[in-house]
């Protein structure tokens, strides 16, 4: 994440800036807290994105030594139930189609991937949540990382 400086308000508080995502058609700001630099060494990083165009956001399976969560729900804040949108996510050799609000649980050293935002009729909002002081690292497919 291409993220501006966050501001500490205290021992417990942090101004959380905006900033853009590595994937060029993620084109709304999003919110990235790291745990390791803004929440003193706490095993718990986030990533909020709101996804409004299809596109391959992991190519190829891979693993990570924390467990990480992901979240889709509809982008509408009256209405986050409402999710028109068709995702593609493999969790350790099973491929679902994800065309409802979820969260997909992936414990340390799962294999996921790819991950493919197939259809999008609404914009709606991804969370990925890491229970590590950094964010899920992952190469960016060709063709989708932000110039």
């Amino acid at each position: 994440m291409n993220m501006a400086e966050h501001v500490k308000h205290g021992e417990y508080i942090t101004e959380i800036k905006t900033g853009f995502s590595i994937y060029k058609q993620v084109v709304a700001p999003q919110i990235g807290v790291s745990g390791g630099r803004e929440l003193g060494g706490a095993n718990f990083s986030l990533g909020w994105s709101y996804l409004t165009e299809p596109f391959l956001m992991v190519a190829e399976a891979h693993k990570h030594d924390f467990d990480q969560i992901v979240f889709f729900f509809g982008g509408d804040p009256n209405s986050i139930g409402d999710f028109d949108a068709e995702v593609e996510m493999d969790v350790n050799g099973e491929m679902s189609t994800i065309n409802y609000p979820a969260c997909v649980y992936i414990p340390k050293g799962t294999m996921h991937g790819p991950l493919n935002v197939k259809i999008v009729t609404r914009p709606f909002t991804f969370i990925d949540v890491t229970l590590s002081p950094g964010f899920s690292i992952r190469p960016v497919p060709p063709g989708s990382e932000r110039q």
